[in-house]
């Protein structure tokens, strides 16, 4: 007596990307690659923290140059601190993320019914923005722009534009219309 025969069965379903259409594929193709260009402006982190080029500026003017300079120099490197998931250390003791959870969600539910949200919000984008602006200002920036040849638009997420709209035109179709 003999086996029945072996039937094929085709699992194309596995094989089929997770990215179905091309204009998505081409979005997060450019996507990809704009993160990727982005970190590869990140600067040393030594050249941030160098505590030689630290001076107090002379005026208010000198201070605001500075700031610009230096928030088109160091983007990258600020949205990285800000965006940075590392363990809290203070006075050498690591707390844990339940931890850091735990005391973020008191501080929260006390700051929550002490204020509306709304200055929350606003006193948490003042404190980042306060942190960059004290590290511009103070941060010389005479030996930074030596090495740099192409031109960088102003702003701290001005890396993001190009990629998001040339993506964007990549994504429709062309049409053409002849008239005959």
């Amino acid at each position: 007596m003999s086996s029945p025969p072996i039937l094929p069965i085709s699992v194309t379903s596995l094989y089929k990307s997770s990215i179905a259409s091309p204009a998505l594929r081409a979005f997060a193709s450019r996507s990809s690659d704009s993160l990727r260009r982005a970190f590869a402006r990140r600067r040393p982190w030594t050249e941030l923290a160098d505590h030689t080029a630290f001076s107090r500026p002379d005026t208010l003017a000198v201070a605001a140059s500075r700031v610009r300079k230096n928030a088109s120099y160091f983007r990258v490197n600020y949205l990285t601190v800000v965006a940075a998931e590392h363990p809290v250390v203070v006075y050498g003791r690591t707390f844990s993320d339940a931890e850091t959870l735990g005391v973020l969600i008191a501080l929260t539910v006390i700051v929550f019914f002490l204020t509306s949200v709304g200055s929350l919000l606003l006193w948490a984008a003042l404190v980042g923005s306060a942190i960059v602006c004290v590290h511009g200002a103070f941060r010389v920036p005479e030996d930074l722009f030596l090495d740099d040849q192409e031109q960088m638009g102003p702003g701290l997420f001005s890396y993001v534009g190009g990629a998001a709209s040339s993506a964007a035109v990549a994504a429709v179709p062309s049409v053409v219309i002849s008239r005959a």
